[in-house]
């Protein structure tokens, strides 16, 4: 399964230690949740080379426009993950797939919410290259937080991401948005062509705390249950030195690919 496309990886070291360091760095997406185009491009220039990818969210999108991917293509060669999380009615969301198509990102997220009609319209749209990615269940939500939404008593957190997980693959999406406690049993039960994409990744060392997500992990643990790529944000945006942590970040990445 190909992950993110890093043409120029770090590292000159060769053999075994330098293709595993290369599948590390392929595996990891950065998220540039940051305020504007200035903080983008710092980031995208200190971390070139360590991430196979930049994810840009509603924040940073709607503040500087289709621009900002532009820039990211011309300080870095890695892929780009549009996350702008579609959620409306199947036209609109095929029209909405096919402009961020034009741009050349690799990756566009839709809500599984609205249901396999909309997922299958935006896999539609999606033409060759860009894959269609369908959110689960935000991991901001946990399953008490579950029980006030409206569905039937009973109902586990993940017995839905599961449901949702298996709908997105019958529309046809490329892969789905999961926390790293859901991905072993997606894994198993969808199978390995399915791309799973994990967020809420929290290091032990990183010293975030106090934050909105519930369901966390670690790279190691995500990566172990069956994840493709992890989405990391604030452990190395607020970390002192952004590039020494995602380099620790590729390092437990690194030892969950020997463990496996």
């Amino acid at each position: 399964m190909p992950y993110c496309r890093l043409r120029q990886p770090p590292g000159k070291r060769g053999g075994f230690v330098d293709a595993l360091n290369k599948e590390a760095v392929n595996r990891l997406i950065f998220a540039l949740d940051v305020p504007d185009r200035q903080e983008a491009e710092r980031f995208i220039k200190l971390l070139d080379g360590a991430v196979g990818c930049f994810k840009v969210g509603l924040e940073l999108f709607i503040k500087e426009g289709p621009d900002v991917l532009k820039m990211v293509k011309d300080h870095s060669s890695a892929d780009i993950f549009l996350d702008l999380k579609l959620h409306d009615i199947p036209q609109t969301v095929h029209r909405a797939v096919t402009s961020a198509a034009s741009h050349g990102v690799r990756f566009i997220t839709a809500h599984c919410g609205e249901g396999e009609a909309m997922l299958k319209a935006a896999v539609q749209a999606s033409g060759q290259g860009l894959e269609v990615l369908a959110v689960t269940v935000l991991t901001s939500l946990s399953q008490q937080g579950l029980s006030g939404l409206g569905f039937r008593d009973g109902l586990m957190l993940n017995q839905l991401v599961l449901s949702r997980a298996a709908q997105a693959k019958g529309a046809g999406c490329a892969g789905v948005v999961c926390s790293g406690e859901e991905a072993a049993v997606i894994r198993k039960c969808c199978g390995s062509d399915l791309k799973l994409v994990v967020p809420a990744i929290r290091p032990n060392w990183s010293g975030v705390d106090g934050d909105d997500q519930s369901r966390i992990t670690t790279p190691k643990q995500a990566i172990g249950n069956g994840a493709d790529l992890i989405v990391v944000g604030r452990p190395i945006r607020d970390a002192k030195n952004p590039r020494e942590a995602a380099e620790k970040v590729l390092a437990e990445i690194g030892q969950a690919l020997q463990s496996k």
